[in-house]
């Protein structure tokens, strides 16, 4: 899978490195993934090209009014004898209909003058549809675009996420959509544009003068070659200077983040070195990069002037000076789009590797969710009976270690199951597969005797609910994060889930009440407070199956009372499976089922469990006491 870089441009920003892809046909033919989101709106589109071309042609229109222009004045100013203009005007009445054709039309000033704003009115417009066009396909195929892509990573299973970085998925919905749309709205608009020009302004020279043109066709090769070189070494010195200033920044971050560590540890001293080494290798590189540049620069400004200058040397012995005007001006056009067209190049091949790494993710096989509003099935509607027979499963990601191995449970409806065991003993997997975030490798879940897999996946999951130990609120308001386990609940019903939460009190404590902004992932709160939220939208969402892992082992003692009540409350007439450190807290389980090394190792009550000497259970019970 493609990596992105992270850079820092010079202002410290942060920038993401798109990287290239190479221009092939199948990576080219990977790009008419994207052309099939123009098609709702082609009309358009091809409406957009259409006028891609006349605002290149009338573009051109202007080098020979102005061409034109130049050669009124020039006449007009030359004065003549009488008896020449007579000779003159007999000659242009006898060959006028035999010698006419565009070289020799000829107008007044005034004329020329009021054709050049002509055309740049006609210019205007054909440029402002063109943009407006084209810049409305783009954001409209790119937002379609957006919500598939969007829409896709919602249904990729949990191994997905285990296997990719948040940051990188990130990028694809905003760096990658964004270098597509750019293509599409921009780019491609501007590489037709100058297709167009080129070849209206290579015809032009050749029409103006041949001999001209070949002699200025041989100077531009020359001058793009050392233009391309000069530019490639001088992007590998700025990306390296980004490098080295994006280690900079990461030593800040560090610095800060550990700002307790460092000034525990004395080391201010130690990290100013550090940053100081590293701020000045970006000095060291940018020192060299500005040579380069410069030369570059100085270069560049030698050969388009030398070059203006050479053409128009040659040119003015065999061109009048309207025609030399035109041929100056249409040779900077031709060479300003060659030069144009190595960034457009280098822009495609960021478009192509962007448009790989989202097809990547199109082309995954997700899960069936059901995106639609919908009401359980009365055939699939749950009680609460859980099997799980004879179940195996390894993580994808690591096949060759066995989580979970013949494990056989049967969990009654209604019933308080409680997971316990050491750390990585496989208790959230065990949970992870009721909720169906991974397929077990061998043997069957059947849920009230139905086997899982003929269930459809989005009615099993809403009927269940789950309050993890590490709560992750949304960063909106306290009343959209409870009202998230039911999307269509009252203000009422909300209220009821929160006094049942033990949640009513201290939210209606809050100035805002219910409309109070709990911040990112819920900073806002304490922990006991976003446990209770987080129950209270389990409460809401009145599942039938209920888990809770380790939704009390970090709270303090006033925190985990109020919480252990709240999920007292919860518990009650539906089937729980309770994961817990704290052993106390489930002391008054069904059953306890001890999990040890991924085998199911003891099963009971706690008096049950007890009085076993030599049982996993017992030793956990008298550790903690012991503590």
């Amino acid at each position: 899978m493609a990596s992105r870089k992270r850079n820092f441009n010079s202002n410290g920003k942060a920038e993401d490195e798109t990287p290239k892809a190479k221009i092939t046909r199948e990576s080219l033919r990977e790009m008419l993934f994207v052309f099939g989101y123009l098609k709702p709106y082609k009309t358009k589109f091809i409406l957009g090209l259409i006028f891609i071309a006349l605002s290149a042609f009338s573009t051109m229109i202007f080098p020979f009014l102005l061409g034109k222009m130049i050669d009124s004045a020039t006449v007009s100013q030359v004065k003549l004898p009488g008896e020449a203009i007579q000779a003159l005007k007999g000659n242009a009445s006898m060959n006028m209909m035999s010698n006419w054709n565009l070289k020799d039309m000829n107008f007044s000033m005034n004329t020329l003058l009021l054709l050049i704003f002509i055309q740049l009115i006609v210019q205007m417009v054909f440029s402002f549809m063109r943009i407006y066009l084209l810049t409305e396909v783009g954001e409209r195929s790119l937002a379609d675009l957006r919500s598939d892509l969007f829409s896709k990573l919602l249904t990729m299973p949990m191994s997905f996420y285990s296997e990719r970085r948040v940051g990188e998925l990130s990028s694809r919905m905003s760096s990658d959509l964004s270098q597509i749309q750019d293509t599409v709205s921009f780019q491609l608009a501007e590489f037709l544009r100058g297709i167009f020009t080129m070849f209206i302004g290579l015809a032009a020279i050749f029409w103006l003068s041949a001999e001209l043109a070949l002699v200025m066709l041989a100077v531009v090769p020359v001058i793009a070659v050392l233009a391309v070189v000069f530019g490639v070494k001088i992007r590998k010195m700025s990306r390296k200077a980004q490098d080295q200033l994006a280690d900079s920044g990461t030593i800040i971050q560090e610095a800060f983040q550990g700002i307790a560590t460092v000034k525990a540890f004395t080391n201010e001293g130690f990290e100013r070195n550090r940053y100081a080494k590293s701020i000045y290798s970006v000095v060291s590189i940018a020192i060299s990069n500005a040579r380069y540049r410069g030369a570059f620069v100085s270069f560049m400004i030698f050969s388009v002037f030398g070059a203006i200058g050479f053409v128009m040397w040659y040119g003015v012995k065999i061109l009048p000076p309207g025609e030399l005007t035109m041929f100056v001006i249409f040779s900077v056009f031709v060479g300003g789009t060659i030069a144009g067209f190595a960034d457009l190049f280098s822009q495609l091949q960021k478009t192509i590797g962007a448009t790989q790494r989202v097809r990547e993710i199109m082309k995954e096989t997700g899960e069936s969710v059901n995106f639609d509003p919908f009401s359980v099935a009365f055939e699939f509607r749950l009680k609460g009976e859980v099997v799980f027979k004879n179940i195996a499963f390894s993580y994808p990601s690591r096949k060759e270690m066995k989580v979970l191995a013949d494990i056989n449970i049967h969990a009654m409806p209604g019933e308080q199951i409680a997971i316990v065991g050491p750390s990585g003993a496989g208790k959230s997997t065990l949970t992870a597969l009721i909720l169906q975030f991974y397929k077990p490798d061998s043997g069957v879940i059947l849920f009230d005797g139905i086997e899982s897999s003929v269930i459809p996946l989005t009615q099993i999951r809403s009927q269940m609910a789950l309050v993890p130990q590490d709560v992750m609120l949304f960063g909106g308001t306290i009343y959209e994060n409870i009202i998230y386990g039911k999307p269509e609940a009252t203000k009422a019903q909300v209220e009821d889930a929160a006094n049942k939460a033990n949640a009513h009190e201290f939210i209606s404590q809050f100035p805002e009440g219910y409309e109070t902004i709990v911040g990112e992932r819920g900073v806002k709160l304490s922990g006991g407070q976003r446990q209770r939220i987080a129950i209270a939208r389990a409460v809401l969402k009145d599942p039938a199956i209920l888990i809770l892992d380790e939704a009390t082992s970090s709270l303090d003692s006033e925190s985990e009372k109020l919480v252990q009540e709240a999920l007292e409350n919860l518990m009650k007439n539906r089937t729980s499976f309770v994961i817990a450190h704290r052993l106390s807290t489930v002391r008054n389980a069904d059953r306890i089922i001890v999990i040890q090394n991924g085998y199911v190792t003891e099963i009971g009550t706690h008096a049950q469990l007890i009085q076993r000497a030599d049982g996993m259970y017992k030793r956990l019970v008298d550790l903690q006491f012991q503590e």
